[in-house]
């Protein structure tokens, strides 16, 4: 039975999805997957595919899912399960998984109870939760279709911030604990799958200070060559994780190739 590599991103639609997206658009032949939270799926698709030359539109597919619910997470991947060929043999290539959330606490009078919460949620919980639902597109031990030297790669999109080590300022309490707490979920997971002798790793890719709405309020403090567009971003994460070798498993990486310490 002939194999069917396919990619995954999720969510897809804005900053550095949407460029993760259109990158694995541009640069492989593999059919994507990419999530959405709202809209029309022939709206989001044109979005995505507006900018891109040459790309077979048959290669986007669409699919529903609010990472706050895990029953939109669960019939997103029931729908992706449906759509598969199923004369052939269907396994996820690659996976990022990109959401995530930030509010910058200085100092402990600025925690609030419900916002650290929602950080949780985006930033750990939800990435659980997608394990959880799609995990099971990974390539299985008796795969015949993959190449065992080329495992497939889950990819976290995680943050420097996330490090114990290397917090040497303080401060962003939630959202450093909650990188923290996804850093160990990475760790976990890729265990799993080496126990299990799946033809797949797991690792986290710090993207660096990407120039999205999500780092606007600190874009004029980032020292001058360090604030990247979305599409270099994307470009410079997916060549990394083409080059991560199964030694390097499990780790956190930033988008220059570089380990980060945990």
């Amino acid at each position: 039975m002939p194999a069917y590599p396919f990619a995954l991103v999720c969510p897809s639609t804005r900053g550095l999805s949407l460029a993760l997206t259109r990158r694995l658009l541009r640069s492989t032949n593999l059919p994507v997957y990419a999530t959405y939270r709202s809209g029309s799926p022939l709206a989001v698709a044109k979005d995505i595919l507006s900018p891109l030359e040459n790309v077979e539109e048959s290669r986007l597919n669409m699919l529903p899912l609010d990472l706050m619910r895990e029953d939109s997470i669960a019939a997103a991947a029931r729908q992706l399960s449906d759509s598969l060929p199923k004369d052939q043999e269907p396994y996820l290539h690659t996976a990022f998984m990109t959401g995530g959330m930030l509010q910058v606490e200085k100092q402990p009078a600025d925690l609030d109870a419900s916002i650290m919460q929602q950080t949780f949620q985006i930033n750990v919980i939800s990435h659980l939760l997608l394990i959880k639902h799609f995990g099971q597109f990974l390539p299985k031990a008796h795969s015949a279709a993959v190449d065992e030297g080329k495992l497939a790669k889950w990819v976290h999109i995680t943050a420097r911030l996330g490090s114990i080590t290397d917090n040497k300022r303080g401060g962003w309490y939630s959202y450093r604990a909650s990188k923290a707490a996804l850093n160990q979920v990475i760790k976990t997971f890729d265990r799993q799958l080496q126990q299990r002798n799946s033809y797949a790793m797991c690792v986290g890719i710090h993207p660096g200070t990407v120039k999205t709405g999500l780092s606007r309020p600190f874009w004029n403090s980032i020292a001058e060559g360090t604030l990247f567009e979305a599409d270099f971003a994307a470009e410079r994460i997916v060549e990394t994780v083409e080059q991560l070798e199964v030694a390097v498993r499990g780790n956190v990486w930033d988008w220059s190739g570089k380990q980060v310490p945990p």
